[in-house]
């Protein structure tokens, strides 16, 4: 049985399948590789049935999004280690082994890798992350470029435990169809006591300007999305009572500054987050959680941000 299995959710990505798969079979070449095929309209799956014949390809009748389409490939792997990878992100020469040592501790959740992230013609290095409250939300913000601890690793790569990401029911559909549901497990994975590592020597490139995302939706779109996912993770995560008082407290001052900027995507997201709630009423966590919300944040606030790794 083969130590690590890689899963690529695809959306109409052949022509990324095309140029880094091989990256993928060629660095970790003892991996069985797991394709999840959400529902694509090109021939991803033909390409993949005719050029990588080793792949295994779950093919989804129904669009799932990210967070349904990288369950269904962990859900599928047989291994105890799970490698989440894009499909535009090409992993680099022995970009695995870093990675092994964290998971000799039991409460190793996850191990991001450093995204080498091409943009706009430059190389900018991603991977690790924190968060704080602020202005009545939580935001996200990279952290800096050096081993240790973060507050999530990136769907997109990353090293997971597999019985763990189980345990916590792996990512949540509620941010369908993308961006905050590797922060959220994160959190969810900081509040049940595991712990989870960012590694710089474990290095792939993410090109993330041929990304799905990128290609096929507006910015206008994404930016809603992005709003609509930040509301949820704070009505889903956050229990602190002060934390809710200061975050319907400061609602009037986003809403009268988005009017002032015509910021029509934060209305958007918010009706969209509103209609969600029912769906997050009927998925609410049932994990139960050992370390508070607000620990978590001030664990990872700015200025705290430069705990050491095992």
């Amino acid at each position: 049985m083969e130590k690590i299995t890689v899963v690529i959710p695809n959306y109409n990505g052949r022509d990324l399948l095309a140029k880094n798969l091989p990256y993928v079979i060629k660095n970790c070449s003892n991996c069985k590789i797991i394709i999840v095929d959400d529902a694509s309209t090109d021939d991803s799956v033909q390409l993949i049935h005719k050029k990588f014949k080793k792949v295994k390809v779950i093919r989804l009748k129904k669009n799932l999004g990210f967070s349904g389409a990288a369950n269904k490939g962990v859900g599928n792997a047989q291994t105890d280690l799970v490698l989440l990878l894009n499909s535009d992100v090409r992993p680099r020469k022995d970009f695995i082994k870093p990675l092994i040592k964290y998971f000799q501790y039991k409460d190793t959740f996850s191990v991001g890798i450093e995204d080498q992230s091409h943009e706009g013609g430059k190389i900018i290095p991603r991977g690790r992350g924190g968060a704080e409250f602020k202005r009545g939300f939580i935001y996200h913000y990279p952290a800096t470029i050096e081993r240790g601890e973060s507050l999530w690793a990136s769907g997109g790569s990353a090293l997971f435990s597999r019985g763990k990401f189980l345990e916590l029911g792996g990512f949540d559909s509620l941010y369908k169809p993308f961006y905050w549901e590797d922060i959220d497990l994160g959190f969810r994975s900081w509040r049940s006591g595991y712990k989870v590592y960012f590694e710089p020597l474990s290095k792939v490139d993410h090109f993330h300007e041929e990304g799905a995302i990128q290609k096929s939706k507006t910015t206008a779109f994404v930016t809603s999305v992005s709003y609509k996912n930040q509301f949820l993770f704070f009505w889903k995560n956050i229990d602190d009572y002060s934390l809710i008082f200061f975050h319907f407290a400061w609602l009037p001052y986003h809403i009268i500054r988005a009017l002032i900027s015509m910021d029509i995507s934060f209305f958007l997201g918010l009706v969209w987050a509103i209609a969600s709630i029912p769906k997050l009423i009927m998925t609410a966590d049932k994990n139960n959680f050992i370390i508070s919300a607000k620990e978590v944040l001030r664990k990872f606030k700015k200025q705290n941000n430069h705990a050491n790794a095992k």
